[in-house]
């Protein structure tokens, strides 16, 4: 029975499907190609059908599941009646076939906080970048992030006409969801699943950086750091990706614009596997549900090698972004 299970298991668990289903909203919304799209307080800060939707489904399933949960969600909706095609009450039973951490067995409902982005990388989405776009839900405990999920909506996806009839194929077979979109899980003392770790090339520097929300600070923090390359990319999910796959070896983002439903669920990954997500200063970052949701001090995260990109932070940089 599912009430033999540890309250953390069972939210990760639904937290899973849940993403699931976010990600096919996502997918729909574009294929009917009706974005709905909205600034909300500048030309790069923008919302979609999709966003709403997704968001929608995500709180309003785990709310229905887990009533006791602070849910904190990127968008800011008017409460109202959610159409029951939203909502999501399937459990990925393979995590409840994991041992919960010994350190997280006896926590309650109320004692957790979920942070929601419904879609990461919405510009990038809105841009036909659909490799950059991704579902998190971050859980957090006694301020810290301790299990996070992330979908990747458009995994596998190419933006090439080859990958395009491969899929059309692959659909006619087996469905519309055979091909595109993956799920990674992860929580602290358990680990990270549903892919395939790899470090980037040793001796290299490859930072990850915003695509659309760049300024001087930012490329004097990421010119201190001595990079081989720079990959300017959406999203702080498919950032944390980049890491974890080895495309590249820190995420420097010296500025605020990042908020912590973009940051909690893709710290948990990068921690399960023994990465490093800090502010710009070394702070570890705080998801209680009274914390404010911008990370004003900035991101700095790795996989390995934290204390040579952490050493090279200019004090100049350090100095206009007050945690």
């Amino acid at each position: 029975m599912a009430s033999s299970h540890a309250v953390l298991m069972r939210l990760v668990a639904s937290a899973y499907s849940i993403a699931q289903k976010a990600g096919m909203i996502v997918r729909r919304v574009l294929a009917e190609g009706d974005l709905g799209i909205v600034e909300k307080t500048c030309a790069t800060d923008l919302q979609t059908k999709a966003d709403r939707l997704a968001q929608m489904s995500i709180c309003s399933s785990l709310a229905r599941k887990f009533p006791k949960l602070t849910i904190i969600g990127e968008e800011d909706l008017p409460s109202e009646d959610v159409d029951q095609e939203l909502i999501e009450d399937g459990q990925w039973e393979e995590i409840l076939k994991q041992p919960c951490p010994s350190q997280y067995s006896a926590i309650k409902e109320e004692d957790l906080v979920v942070w929601v982005d419904p879609l990461d990388g919405t510009k990038e989405y809105t841009e036909g970048l659909l490799d950059n776009v991704t579902v998190l839900i971050g859980i957090a405990y006694e301020g810290k992030a301790i299990a996070g999920v992330i979908n990747q909506p458009y995994y596998n996806y190419q933006n090439n006409e080859k990958q395009k009839l491969r899929e059309q194929r692959a659909e006619a077979k087996a469905g519309p969801d055979a091909v595109l979109g993956r799920t990674i899980w992860g929580i602290l003392g358990l680990g990270a699943f549903g892919f395939q770790l790899k470090e980037a090339p040793a001796g290299k520097h490859i930072v990850t950086t915003t695509r659309s929300h760049s300024n001087k600070l930012v490329t004097d923090c990421i010119a201190a750091m001595n990079p081989d390359a720079v990959l300017p990319v959406g999203g702080a999910g498919n950032k944390i990706i980049h890491l974890i796959e080895g495309k590249a070896s820190a995420y420097v983002f010296a500025s605020p614009g990042c908020k912590k439903w973009d940051t909690c669920a893709p710290e948990v990954i990068l921690h399960a596997v023994g990465g490093k997500l800090t502010d710009i200063h070394g702070n570890g970052l705080c998801y209680n549900k009274e914390v404010k949701h911008m990370n004003s001090a900035g991101v700095l995260a790795t996989l390995r090698n934290y204390d040579y990109y952490a050493s090279r932070v200019p004090e100049s940089v350090k100095n206009a972004l007050v945690p």
